[in-house]
């Protein structure tokens, strides 16, 4: 198989970047000439001695910003564990290396928005999640690997990644081109990756849980929703869990993403904005797109609906339903589950009534596996797919209780349970397991809502607990402020890191120079103002209470009167993105 290599040299000129292999036997250098931006391959013998040098761990790739090209590395990385043998390694440190020595050549407007689109390439970078091996793939599951063509192993890594899951396809593009180049390539998937050695029995196992989150329509909570034209839906995110046990492998996939029509729920100050269902497109297009698309990769499809089936979500519920009903294809099931309803005054025990309810579809989709002698012994047929408003945490809540239920089965049938035997009485795994599938939560709510998860003191306990409740309040809070305050900023950097915007190599403005229209600062100002002379007058009573009251009454009425004319223009408060046409996001 096609191998990266694993460890590199930089060596900078003013002229060139030389990028050495290190590994045994290895001669390659990419070069890359800081004028022409040219990439060649050459020799060691070719590195200047003068040339300033230092270790990295991989190329991320490079991007075109004000200033001219960047190039991005990897300059420290985390063990995180072995799968079938192959180091996987977590990024955990980046440098963003421009190709000018000065930008001196800049205008101060320039400057700033070059400076703008850096801090928003280190905005992804620092966002936790980003995973890749130098010889394996991760992008592709245990089933999707075996069931390949000797022409599929013989391709790079980078040619033969699952698109969906290379998050910096769209840095590679140059390195792409350039077939000579490929062994420098690392195709890097965002998401997570969690693996442990576990005993049960006295028999040492490898539990292992990948989360690969696509980079198609990826971006923040409220700002993506839905699907694209493509049939892409937003914050897709393929969940493996992987068992390795004496030369035996078993995975268990499962997928989680956006309700797969065109909706939107743009930030407006609201705690919870409305979502709008498109009147004006054609939703079965996008809609058998998608789902053309999953019954390909991944066989029948069951849809597992967590929304609620009241208030504002009680449209999308129908929708949904409708949808699949008129797509009328026997390899889609719809069950539709009112997760708070059904758990409300902390009954989370009733989770068990859905797990019971598609007890007999998972049986039936079953898991892959491979015994001990390399045999092929089952496949997986099926996929649950799973949504709620966010995918994230009533959803993680669902797959880690039916990865538990196919586990239970891969384990026994491996050796390693005995017959009766449960997983929930083994205490020391039972542990591990809530934590990385409650770890996993927090990591998908991070990359798409800004904060940890929800509810997971359940995935990591098993109760719901108030002390649960108070964290969630708190993390709500924090995604208030963010996806009102902070989002439009993060979307426009994932825009701008996976390619959907390019920075214009004119010098003519970009869209960071709209500008924010008078109410943006009025309003507020005077809400302040007003709400302050309020507290002022409350503090510093007047003559008599009567003029106190008119006073307080009426600096009270311009704050409320100011409050509610901002909320009522909500959409011109929010940090919205500015790289991206309104309509892409819709």
């Amino acid at each position: 198989m096609a191998t990266a290599y694993e460890r590199y040299n930089l060596h900078t000129t003013p002229e060139k970047f030389f990028i050495e292999a290190c590994d045994e036997g290895a001669d390659a250098v990419l070069a890359i000439d800081r004028v022409s931006n040219e990439m060649t391959l050459t020799g060691k013998k070719d590195v200047p001695p003068s040339a300033v040098t230092r270790p990295i761990c991989g190329i991320m790739g490079t991007i075109r910003l004000v200033a001219g090209m960047y190039l991005i590395v990897i300059t420290r990385k985390r063990n995180v564990g072995s799968l079938l043998g192959h180091a996987v390694w977590k990024a955990v440190d980046f440098d963003v290396i421009s190709y000018k020595k000065t930008v001196l050549h800049l205008s101060e407007i320039q400057s700033q928005e070059n400076k703008t689109f850096l801090s928003m390439i280190n905005n992804v970078l620092t966002t936790d999640g980003f995973y890749f091996c130098t010889d394996y793939d991760l992008t592709h599951t245990l089933q999707r690997l075996a069931n390949t063509s000797p022409d599929f192993q013989e391709m790079s890594l980078l040619e033969r990644a699952d698109q969906r899951f290379v998050w910096n396809g769209n840095l590679l593009r140059e390195l792409a081109a350039q077939p000579e180049l490929h062994k420098f390539a690392l195709p890097v998937v965002h998401g997570f990756i969690v693996m442990k050695p576990c005993r049960i029995n006295g028999k040492i196992f490898e539990w292992i849980l990948i989360s690969r989150r696509s980079c198609f329509r990826a971006g923040v909570r409220y700002y993506l929703r839905g699907i694209d034209s493509e049939g892409h839906a937003a914050n897709f995110v393929e969940t493996e869990q992987i068992v390795l046990y004496e030369g035996a492998k078993a995975s268990f996939i499962q997928t989680r993403g956006s309700m797969p029509f065109y909706w939107s729920q743009r930030p407006n100050l609201k705690y919870k904005p409305k979502p709008i269902i498109s009147k004006t497109t054609n939703h079965m297009d996008g809609f058998q797109r998608h789902f053309d698309s999953q019954l390909l990769i991944y066989g029948k499809q069951t849809i597992l609906n967590l929304v609620n089936q009241k208030g504002s979500e009680k449209p999308l519920e129908q929708a949904f339903a409708k949808m699949v009903s008129g797509m009328n294809n026997g390899m889609l099931n719809y069950i539709a589950f009112d997760f708070h309803k059904e758990c409300s005054a902390m009954r989370w025990d009733r989770l068990q009534i859905l797990v019971d309810d598609v007890a007999e579809t998972q049986e039936e989709y079953g898991y892959f596996m491979v015994n001990s002698e390399g045999k092929t012994v089952a496949q997986q047929r099926g996929v649950f797919r799973s949504n709620c408003m966010d995918c994230l945490d009533r959803t993680n809540v669902i797959q880690s209780l039916l990865a538990r239920r196919s586990l239970q089965s891969q384990l026994q049938r491996m050796g390693v349970l005995n017959v009766g035997q449960r997983i929930e009485e083994q205490a020391e795994f039972e542990k591990i397991y809530k934590n990385a599938w409650a770890d996993n939560a927090n990591a998908c709510a991070v990359q798409y809502a800004g904060t940890g998860a929800l509810k997971t003191d359940f995935t990591r306990t098993g109760k719901r607990t108030r002390w649960g409740l108070l964290m969630d309040g708190w993390n709500s809070m924090i995604r208030y402020y963010k996806n009102n305050f902070s989002d439009g900023f993060r979307q426009d950097s994932i825009d701008l890191f996976l390619g959907n915007f390019a920075v214009d190599e004119s010098d003519g403005p970009t869209p960071l120079r709209v500008q924010k229209d008078w109410k943006f600062l009025t309003l507020p100002i005077i809400m302040l103002v007003a709400f302050s002379m309020c507290i002022v007058c409350l503090l510093m009573a007047g003559d008599t209470w009567t003029e106190t009251l008119a006073y307080v009454t009426f600096w009270g009425a311009a704050s409320a009167i100011t409050a509610t004319i901002i909320l009522f223009n909500g959409q011109d408060f929010v940090d919205a993105p500015k790289l991206v046409h309104k309509e892409k996001l819709d």
